[in-house]
């Protein structure tokens, strides 16, 4: 669990409602429906518009990794490579084939298929270069989905205000009118101002890290299923890989 995601929420929601109690305001001030539908709906509606259909689904599904983010141990993943070098220097590369069936990561599985079928390495650094390259956009994709709703947010809330404005002008002559028009032009600004900046671009930017961490855990998989193809020495295979720790 990625304990500054949490923090930083619950933090940004305690500054605006703790700012907004003291200047003399209450809660239930910034609590308007038609506000909320007006930006929240709208800045969906604008990014489905956007979106293809595969790049949303997986945005959703990758969102949870802002809380979640996944175990990158490159420590472990080092000692297991440097461990396979020996195996694959005692017995061959057909010593892995049973290791590689049981590997519970897709990406390390098909370097380490590759190099028991006997591929020669830089086929196989070509293979697994093409599908990290491929992962990292994809995961990418993701990120720009929510950097999108940063943009379009702050842009709803400025129509949602106008249209709260228009409602006031319409009811001049009621004064009983006016307060629910006039809150939801402010109110529908700051959702959409706050969506933006408090959620959504940070979503997005820390969703591009955790990609770009992705992609610098496999780069690593890469440079040492290649090297045990090459058959280097297990300890100049740990050496060159530490080299990523850092």
């Amino acid at each position: 669990m990625d304990i500054l995601s949490i923090i930083g929420i619950l933090l940004a929601v305690a500054v605006i409602i703790g700012g907004n109690a003291l200047e003399g305001g209450h809660i239930d001030s910034l609590a308007n429906g038609p506000a909320m539908v007006i930006v929240v709906g709208g800045t969906i509606g604008a990014i489905l518009l956007q979106t293809p259909m595969s790049v949303f689904l997986h945005a959703i599904r990758v969102s949870g990794s802002v809380f979640f983010p996944p175990g990158l141990n490159l420590n472990a993943s080092i000692d297991k490579l440097v461990s396979w070098s020996n195996v694959a220097r005692k017995e061959g590369l057909l010593g892995l084939e049973e290791i590689a069936e049981t590997e519970p990561d897709l990406f390390v599985r098909k370097g380490m298929q590759l190099l028991v079928d006997g591929t020669e390495p830089e086929v196989i650094r070509t293979i697994l270069e093409v599908e990290l390259e491929s992962r990292e956009q994809h995961d990418l994709q993701a990120a720009k989905v929510f950097e999108s709703m940063g943009g379009y947010s702050p842009t709803i809330g400025i129509i949602g205000a106008v249209m709260g404005l228009i409602h006031v002008m319409q009811n001049l002559a009621d004064p009983s009118k006016l307060g629910s028009g006039i809150a939801t032009a402010f109110v529908a600004t700051i959702y959409g101002v706050g969506l933006a900046n408090l959620f959504l671009i940070p979503f997005g930017n820390k969703l591009k890290s955790i990609a770009m961490s992705k992609s610098h855990y496999r780069d690593m998989i890469v440079e040492g299923v290649v090297s045990i193809a090459e058959g280097e020495n297990p300890r100049n295979i740990e050496s060159k890989l530490q080299g990523y720790l850092n």
